[in-house]
């Protein structure tokens, strides 16, 4: 960021525009101006992304173990997986193991932005240190914080909106659902304890000399995010957005790149008014949403529902979606639920990118639409986002045609072939 108002073009800034095809000065002035994040630590050699105003939706799957499944090996093969069918960052929140150890795994194999919550190692530290999450101290919180940049990570969540006034009053007045972010509930249970502030909200100052120092992009957490319809736009979830407006400023005000992290469950009616006051409030940073889960039933499809919800949210101007699997609210994801998860977000992203940035910036439909009209199913695998299962599909019960096995001799591809005496210019 500092470079980019000093005007200066780095490297990172011509692989973005190239593969965004866009201007690199314009790319360089919405760095400038907090629009858009290049989320790349500089100990470490990844590829590099753009994330924010007038690119490409991006998305992030999430992977790690936990107290209950820890394989690390299992791990890294789910984040494989997921790049492999489109996941542009990877986060491990792992929470089972050698947490130090599945880190340095993720980041040494996984070449795309990788992002951690390092509230979580800090409080499962603090347990086997101090005999409990609240016992963790604000050097403990920092270390972890500083240990995390060392390695390499590129982005880290760090729920620094979440304040003493808010939890106080939560408790108080409690929700349906309560606070369903785990980082959001660590610090929680830490401010009523030691009935202190927020030590991220505190020193935030502090977080961002760490920031400054590696370069790595600061993700403000949604601790107050929504955990059902119920609770969606309430006032826990707004005062954090507030807040969340000051932390942005501070970020700039110190040459650090920051996004904002947005609600879980909210109507879908609510969904633009969302995305449209982040965009107000913090002047254009980008908008980094989980879904949105814009019902709360879909137990087992809840993929699906996070890709409606990611769909009205990326249109609307939000710029990276989280992916969520059909294992959301149920248990830990398999790799089949990752790639499903991964498919399903990048859906959601491809099809607001159609209308954001104008489908002519997106071909590949229409040359899918011309191999589908050819009957040309190698192409139709290649321009898929999953190939494998459309080759499956079509082959499933031994088409007799050219054709599906749908209409068979019926297509009408086969009763009226098309001729076209040229081709349509995108």
């Amino acid at each position: 960021m500092k470079e980019a108002r000093l005007r200066k073009v780095t490297e990172e800034m011509v692989r973005v525009a190239k593969k965004e095809e866009v201007e690199v000065d314009v790319l360089r002035r919405r760095i400038a101006e907090g629009r858009v994040v290049l989320p790349k630590n500089t100990g470490r050699d990844c590829e590099v992304i753009g994330i924010g105003e007038g690119l490409t939706t991006k998305i992030n799957a999430n992977i790690g173990t936990s107290s209950e499944f820890c394989n690390p090996d299992y791990e890294l093969e789910k984040a494989k997986v997921a790049v492999k069918y489109g996941a542009d960052t990877i986060m491990d929140l792992s929470t089972g193991g050698n947490l130090d150890t599945i880190r340095r795994l993720i980041l040494k194999e996984i070449k795309v932005p990788v992002g951690t919550v390092p509230i979580y190692q800090a409080g499962i530290e603090a347990i086997q240190k101090h005999g409990a999450i609240v016992n963790m101290t604000e050097d403990d919180i920092f270390g972890v914080i500083e240990k995390h940049a060392k390695d390499g990570v590129d982005f880290m969540t760090i729920h620094a909106g979440i304040t003493k006034e808010i939890v106080e009053r939560i408790e108080k007045n409690p929700r349906v659902t309560g606070i369903v972010s785990r980082g959001g509930v660590f610090l929680a249970s830490w401010i009523l304890h030691n009935k202190k502030e927020n030590p991220l909200y505190k020193n935030f100052d502090y977080l961002l000399e760490i920031a400054k120092k590696y370069d790595f992009c600061i993700s403000i957490g949604d601790a107050l995010r929504p955990g059902c319809l119920a609770d969606a736009s309430d006032w826990y979830q707004i005062q954090e957005l507030l807040n969340a407006q000051r932390l942005v400023e501070k970020c700039w005000s110190m040459d650090v790149q920051v996004m904002v992290e947005g609600p879980g469950h909210l109507p879908l009616n609510q969904v633009e008014a969302h995305i449209a006051l982040e965009k107000s409030l913090c002047k254009g940073a980008p908008f980094y949403v989980l879904g949105p889960v814009v019902t709360d039933i879909g137990a087992g499809y809840d993929h699906i529902v996070g890709a409606i919800g990611g769909a009205i949210a990326a249109l609307a101007g939000a710029d990276f979606l989280c992916y969520v699997t059909p294992s959301e609210h149920l248990g830990l994801p398999t790799i089949e639920d990752v790639r499903e998860g991964v498919i399903a977000a990048k859906i959601a992203a491809h099809s607001a990118d159609i209308v954001k940035l104008g489908w002519k910036k997106l071909k590949v439909d229409f040359e899918m639409a011309k191999a589908r009209a050819e009957l040309n199913w190698e192409k139709q695998y290649m321009f898929s986002l999953d190939p494998e299962k459309a080759k499956e599909i079509r082959e499933r019960f031994k088409p007799k045609t050219d054709a599906c096995s749908m209409c068979g001799e019926y297509c009408v591809f086969r009763i009226l072939p098309l001729k076209r005496e040229k081709e349509k210019c995108f």
